[in-house]
């Protein structure tokens, strides 16, 4: 087996059910407590204590509408609706941990980088330097018309409204303060020094923001940045910024492919392959034995939604799947929802034969990625392989249940990992990217994000902790 240390994320959303539509009518899944502090709480220990690298959660501004042209079947069986604001909860989560990390998902085209840039130098400081920030582009058309556009911005643009986005906020959390701006001079009555704080005089296509950041630099300066988009243009996207990407890939195949992609878009924007750490969507479905595991498993299907499965699928992909017949086979068809997973279903393994019911009965549990599902030997063995045969980092540990899946991989599975030296026992940093990569709590000195000013003399290595 590989000795490749395994990145470990927790996946999961302020909703129901998150990536398995119907298994919140499970009588052991508590995931209706979404919106009580308690439970976040509690997930947040549980984490920590199996040496998760970070929580990430997902969002979406839009309810999925596109199945049978209407909303009405995502409410019914609870598919990703009600959702609350992910970046709430991470104060929360924060206070009762000390180095678990949060990935916050938010979007760049439903708000400005002026506003959004100090709500994560917020968390970052009030968190001690653990946010991430899970960077999209929004799919769902619905949260385009909500927000007063007439239609959903198409595809490839979003992806150039993000490049942009993404220079007006490195712009604030690089180039607006300087490191020594801050004096906290009490005697001469001066906390900051104005000759150390700059405007960053940015005027773009989309975006006119002249003036500076409004918050002091937090110890990570620019949260890590995730990625979750593997079309051609996301894995241009990502190749050039991305420090960690997720990928929904249904097999191995699949992953592998996107794996090799996605390494050579770094490669063609001037980084090391190894630079993007790269995390496949599983969900592990583990009992203390084989015959445990599979008994969940075969409750657990008795619980899923197939119309909640279809219209999460619809929102996806951005097909009304209603329009299919069951033994149908799903057809390439490029829009401007997520081009990835259509892609994945019908490009990367067409030698699959992937009908609706096929794909139904594939993501009705743990969403477009796999289910893993075995003795604690059995999953941490799997986990290995696919580490081994597809060159993934780690995995995006999606639920069946919650926060029962999160406590039995922590409970019977980490400890194998761990033996195995694959996870580690304990965290080396304090920050979620000293922690995630050991070169310091910023951003590497050939990063884009640090090639935007010049304005301050940019102090590169680790923080001063005294």
């Amino acid at each position: 087996m590989t000795k490749k240390r395994i990145y470990l994320n927790a996946f999961d959303m302020n909703c129901v059910g998150h990536q398995s539509p119907g298994l919140w009518t499970h009588p052991e899944d508590q995931s209706h407590r979404y919106k009580d502090s308690e439970y976040w709480i509690e997930l947040a220990k549980i984490l920590e204590k199996g040496r998760f690298d970070a929580i990430f959660l997902a969002d979406v501004l839009g309810t999925y509408d596109v199945y049978q042209g209407s909303r009405d079947a995502a409410i019914r069986q609870g598919t990703q609706t009600p959702v609350n604001d992910p970046s709430l909860v991470v104060p929360l989560m924060s206070a009762v941990t000390k180095h678990l990390g949060f990935g916050v998902t938010a979007s760049v085209t439903h708000e400005h980088p002026y506003t959004f840039a100090r709500r994560m130098s917020t968390l970052d400081h009030i968190t001690k330097g653990r946010v991430g920030w899970n960077i999209v582009t929004s799919y769902l058309k619905s949260a385009a018309v909500n927000i007063g556009l007439e239609d959903q911005i198409n595809h490839d643009e979003r992806y150039d409204i993000a490049e942009e986005y993404l220079q007006v906020c490195y712009k604030l959390w690089e180039a607006s303060w300087e490191d020594d701006a801050v004096l906290r001079d009490k005697v001469n009555r001066i906390f900051a020094d104005p000759s150390k704080v700059h405007d960053i005089n940015h005027e773009g296509k989309y975006y006119k923001v002249p003036g500076a950041h409004l918050c002091e630099p937090s110890p990570q300066r620019t949260p890590v940045l995730y990625q979750a988009g593997t079309s051609t243009k996301g894995r241009a996207f990502a190749g050039k910024h991305a420090e960690l990407v997720f990928i929904g890939s249904p097999t191995k195949n699949a992953a592998k492919q996107s794996v090799k992609k996605l390494r050579e878009e770094a490669i063609r924007s001037g980084r090391a392959p190894e630079e993007i750490k790269i995390l496949a969507c599983i969900t592990p479905i583990v009992g203390r034995t084989e015959e445990e595991a599979f008994e969940k498993l075969r409750e657990y299907k008795n619980h899923i939604s197939d119309e909640g499965a279809l219209a999460l699928l619809g929102g996806w992909t951005g097909i009304d799947f209603s329009e299919y017949g069951p033994n149908e086979n799903l057809k390439y068809v490029k829009n401007d929802a997520i081009q990835s997973t259509v892609e994945n279903f019908t490009k990367i393994d067409s030698d699959i034969n992937w009908t609706i019911d096929e794909i139904k009965k594939y993501t009705g549990i743990g969403g477009l990625g796999p289910v893993t599902v075995g003795s604690p030997k059995q999953v941490a063995d799997d986990l290995e392989h696919w580490v081994e045969e597809t060159g993934v980092d780690g995995f995006n540990i999606a639920y069946a249940i919650t926060p029962g899946t999160f406590v039995d991989f922590v409970e019977l599975v980490v400890p194998i990992l761990q033996e195995r030296g694959v996870v580690r026992k304990e965290y080396e940093g304090d920050t979620l990217r000293e922690n995630l990569f050991g070169k310091g709590d910023q951003l590497p000195p050939h990063h884009p994000g640090k090639q935007v000013g010049g304005q301050r003399d940019t102090y590169h290595g680790r923080r001063d902790r005294s």
